[in-house]
């Protein structure tokens, strides 16, 4: 491993759990046992470490998705492998990264804002693509607007990271995320 990418794995856990106010350069010299100035000469600034954090999660995140899409024919199987990454992230005792990062925004420079902004519109735009497919495919409720049903998943998987988080609690037992596709889903009618 490179001090580069040691560098950026511990500020992307610092991010997840102190967030972007809190966490410091000696945080970060302490954690991988560097001096501070060999972190400068990385990342001159904590934004340029934090946009290098934010870039490079975005990059594995793209991937993430496109591994669902790859692996998961059934909309079903992709809205929970989906909802995983929330789990996964939970289990780790993290927040999401867009979570913590959009808890903090008004402390963010705004290039931060910025990649904030898109990395939800990421989860949106995907969410959106495979509501839609599931819909044509029959899978989903046709009638549903989809639009409202990617953000109220997004909402729900966000906010139960955020309630875990305060109450240390089993994220997967308690994100309700099981209602939200039994809502969505198209029961078979036996006539």
């Amino acid at each position: 491993m490179s001090t580069r990418s040691d560098l950026l794995t511990s500020a992307e856990i610092l991010l997840r759990t102190k967030g972007y106010a809190a966490f410091s350069y000696a945080d970060l010299a302490e954690d991988i046992g560097i001096k501070k100035a060999s972190i400068h000469h990385h990342f001159p600034t904590k934004e340029s470490l934090a946009i290098a954090i934010v870039e490079s999660y975005l990059f594995r995140f793209k991937n993430q998705l496109e591994c669902i899409n790859d692996e998961n024919t059934g909309i079903i199987d992709r809205l929970n492998a989906f909802a995983l990454m929330f789990a996964q992230s939970s289990k780790n005792a993290m927040l999401p990264l867009c979570g913590a990062l959009a808890a903090e925004l008004l402390a963010l420079p705004e290039s931060l804002k910025e990649l904030t902004r898109d990395f939800f519109e990421i989860h949106l735009n995907w969410l959106q693509a495979n509501i839609a497919l599931g819909q044509a495919a029959g899978e989903l409720k046709a009638e549903l607007d989809g639009v409202k049903v990617a953000r109220f998943i997004l909402n729900t998987l966000e906010g139960g990271s955020f309630v875990s988080w305060a109450l240390s609690d089993n994220y997967e037992q308690s994100s309700g995320f099981d209602f939200i596709l039994d809502g969505l889903r198209v029961t078979e009618t036996h006539h």
